[in-house]
């Protein structure tokens, strides 16, 4: 899970970390009190879950309340990467002398934490890191030991970083290992004409695993997709991703997902979604899949694609069968199962006889079909 920078700012404050002072509102009319509040001149935020908010026009400073107000009502409602904007956050301006990156992250490859950072930080640190990649230090973290003073000086000293960002390296470690974060970054970590060192930007992921011991984010679930489909979809707990297509998949797996996308695009048409179903397949998943995927009314079919391993074919099949009792299915759902039990799982949709579900036998046959099925529906 993802947090907004306000959020992620909150926690950098509550573990010690310096940042400026702020407020959030969904009120263009309440940005100029706000503003008041924190001494006038004010910088005004976006606040979504997508990089590239300056380059796009959602991070402007504003002389004074009155600016704060107009800014603000030009920023709401603005469609960042696909992410609409309903909150701003008004922060205190700070006179920058130095601009730095920092960050943990999981390294799943190496079974590590890796610690990134640069002393040259801001909003092209991608395009340093692509062009300049020895201006960006990649120091491993043992877990067992986490960043002491002393690891966190190595860091530091690895990535061209002044002493005093030390104690920030320390307890930007806390907040991961205390928040259950996959990543923790602060882009860009600065140092003002005073010699502050704050934290200016915050980027914060979650572990999924640990909601439960993340309950006080649980407020802000709504508002966690911009799209309505991927939040009906998550609040069933499915793996959903809207795409901009007429073809509906889904399939066991991620890696199976991802080839069917292809394979569907590859004959002609486009998919509408991700859904991976991973390795249930109960009548409880599958009609929570098909029902969040019907309600979308760009699909003009559906694809069904499952190797069957540790979950057979035929329980798939029974979930489809069990699941069309109570999803009245309204569009062509041709299904593909392989595996584990594929025969007995054809049998089954073969014995309920749905007059909208066809099979096929192989991957290239099945998205053939369904590219088909629903190109004669909506027509190029």
């Amino acid at each position: 899970m993802d947090l907004y920078e306000h959020q992620a700012r909150d926690l950098f404050a509550e573990h010690g970390i310096p940042v400026p002072r702020a407020e959030v509102t969904e009120s263009a009319k309440e940005a100029r009190e706000f503003a008041r509040r924190l001494g006038g001149r004010v910088v005004v935020k976006a606040q979504v879950k997508t990089g590239g908010r300056g380059k796009a026009g959602g991070v402007k400073l504003a002389a004074d309340p009155a600016a704060a107000e107009l800014t603000a009502r030009q920023i709401l409602g603005m469609d960042i990467k696909g992410h609409t904007v309903r909150r701003v956050m008004l922060a205190q301006p700070v006179d920058i002398e130095a601009e730095f990156y920092v960050s943990y992250v999981l390294d799943r490859a190496a079974g590590t934490f890796l610690a990134i950072a640069s002393a040259e930080g801001g909003m092209d640190i991608e395009e340093v890191a692509a062009t300049r990649p020895e201006a960006v230090a990649r120091i491993p973290v043992d877990p067992a030991v986490g960043v002491t003073s002393a690891v966190a000086a190595r860091i530091a000293e690895a990535a061209g970083l002044p002493p005093q960002t030390v104690d920030v390296l320390v307890r930007l470690w806390d907040v991961l290992t205390r928040e259950d974060a996959l990543l923790v970054e602060v882009n860009p970590l600065v140092r003002t004409a005073q010699g502050h060192i704050l934290a200016l930007d915050g980027k914060v992921t979650l572990d999924d695993n640990a909601r439960f011991r993340n309950a006080r984010w649980g407020e802000n679930a709504e508002s966690e997709h911009d799209e309505p489909l991927e939040a009906q979809a998550a609040a069933k707990g499915l793996n959903y991703v809207k795409l901009d297509g007429e073809v509906g998949i889904i399939g066991n797996g991620a890696g199976l997902v991802m080839s069917t996308l292809d394979v569907v695009a590859g004959c002609g048409a486009k998919p509408a979604n991700f859904l991976d179903i991973g390795g249930g397949a109960s009548a409880q998943i599958m009609a929570d899949g098909l029902d969040v995927i019907l309600s979308d009314p760009a699909v003009k079919s559906v694809f069904v694609n499952v190797f069957g391993g540790i979950t057979a074919c035929d329980a798939v099949a029974d979930g489809i069968v069990q699941a069309l009792e109570h999803v009245q299915l309204t569009k062509p759902l041709v299904v593909r199962l392989d595996g584990n039990n594929a025969a007995r799982g054809r049998a089954i949709l073969e014995e309920r006889a749905h007059p909208l579900v066809e099979q096929a036998t192989t991957m290239d046959g099945a998205a053939r079909q369904a590219a088909e099925l629903a190109l004669v529906s909506n027509p190029l």
